[in-house]
């Protein structure tokens, strides 16, 4: 394609990612519009809705100021005063992330690459402002510039994955820089990141399938908070829609709830593997699948991320004692191995523990007013905890039948 052919496509491709974002809680809104208040509300107040909606998704904090009735019939200390939310309904970043892939895997091979994801990010950057000064309102004021940085930032991120490919002029440098390394340090190096980045996404993996089961064993608790709740067929729509859009922040949640700390639903409150205790909360029906009460083997979930761990350092086996072959041969004796699969399990367990903890981070953040300031795991209290399983899973997985690789494996046969 020609330079200005790839502007515009790209152009257009920022267009339809903040309009496939935005039309999602935009058309529920407007269908409750005409349906559930027959017109008679501006509708300028459902597109704020849906625009706060979208930048929510993408971890902008908003700032709520309620009007005294409201406030009063809500009954929580404090209502009255504003508030912020910033806990993000991730389902709109990850969809705003992978249309990110999408576009740096379209454009992999084209000459004008860069140009082509420097029009597309900025035009979200562009459209993001824009969405965020449309929706400003003393009752609901997103932060502007998280509004306008937020999105390109998940979409910039999406591209950047998206465009990593044999031929990525960045991905060649890198190749070229890890050749020109020491085989010793690229060894070690690359066995660390792997060991780390893949023990953190076995983890979110397995909380993945902890929650899909928590809804199935919990539907029954669901179904009544469903019907407590008697919104209406359109007000359970909007609930469902809702819940999706929250249920990659839970994944999270449950990975935290894995690792050990957990995660609170409120001040005072914890979720973790050994203890559940919960004060009031809001009658979101996906919390029906919560454990109840206490469990005498609930630290047995702990086994997840070391077995997690455990099979990262299997893995990445090879690798690692191939760098040590390459270095030192047959004169590396025991110790020295069992040092070197020590600091490599050390190395990867700080990777597990960043990554764990940023997730955690991204995963928290305040709900409303009052003891739903604090929702979500402690980003801290979760790398500590995944520090420890993973340098105690990944070093035993590197030292499992002395760190070697069979002969077959070895350089020069």
């Amino acid at each position: 394609m020609t330079r200005r052919l790839t502007a515009t496509l790209a152009a257009l491709e920022a267009l339809l990612v903040v309009g496939v974002g935005l039309s999602i809680p935009l058309a529920l809104f407007t269908v409750l519009w005409a349906a559930q208040f027959g017109f008679q509300l501006d509708w300028i107040i459902f597109w704020r809705a849906a625009a706060d909606t979208w930048l929510l998704g993408h971890g902008v904090t908003i700032t709520f100021q309620l009007d005294p009735a409201t406030a009063l019939a809500l009954g929580v200390t404090g209502v009255g005063d504003p508030f912020v939310v910033t806990l993000a309904l991730l389902g709109f970043a990850l969809l705003t992330a992978l249309l990110g892939v999408r576009l740096g895997r379209r454009l992999r091979d084209e000459p004008h690459r860069i140009l082509g994801e420097l029009v597309a990010i900025t035009g979200v950057l562009v459209l993001g402002g824009l969405v965020v000064l449309s929706a400003g309102h003393p009752a609901a004021l997103p932060s502007r510039w998280q509004g306008a940085l937020f999105p390109a930032l998940v979409y910039g991120l999406g591209v950047a994955i998206g465009s990593i490919g044999a031929t990525n002029p960045a991905r060649v440098r890198l190749r070229q820089l890890i050749a020109d390394a020491s085989p010793l340090l690229t060894g070690i190096g690359g066995a660390a990141l792997r060991a780390g980045l893949g023990t953190a996404a076995t983890v979110v993996v397995a909380a993945s399938l902890l929650t899909t089961t928590a809804l199935v064993l919990g539907y029954g608790q669901v179904i009544a908070l469903y019907e407590s709740v008697q919104a209406g067929v359109l007000g359970g729509i909007a609930l469902t829609l809702g819940q999706l859009a929250l249920l990659p922040t839970v994944v999270l949640w449950a990975a935290a709830w894995l690792v050990g700390p957990g995660f609170a639903l409120g001040a005072g409150s914890l979720v973790s593997p050994v203890t559940t205790s919960l004060g009031p909360l809001p009658a979101i029906p996906l919390l029906g699948a919560l454990p109840a009460g206490e469990s005498p083997f609930g630290y047995l979930t702990l086994l997840v991320p070391v077995a997690a761990a455990f099979a990262a350092g299997i893995a990445v086996r090879p690798r690692f004692a191939a760098a040590l072959d390459r270095a030192y041969g047959e004169d590396l004796g025991p110790a020295a191995r069992a040092g070197w699969s020590a600091l490599v399990g050390l190395i990867a367990a700080l990777v597990a523990a960043l990554a764990m903890g940023f997730l955690a981070w991204v995963s928290a953040g305040s709900a409303g007013p009052g003891r739903l300031a604090v929702v979500g795991p402690d980003p801290l209290a979760v790398g500590l905890w995944m520090l420890v399983e993973a340098f105690l899973g990944i070093t035993l997985g590197l030292l499992a039948a002395g760190v070697r690789v069979p002969r077959r494996l070895r350089p020069g046969r």
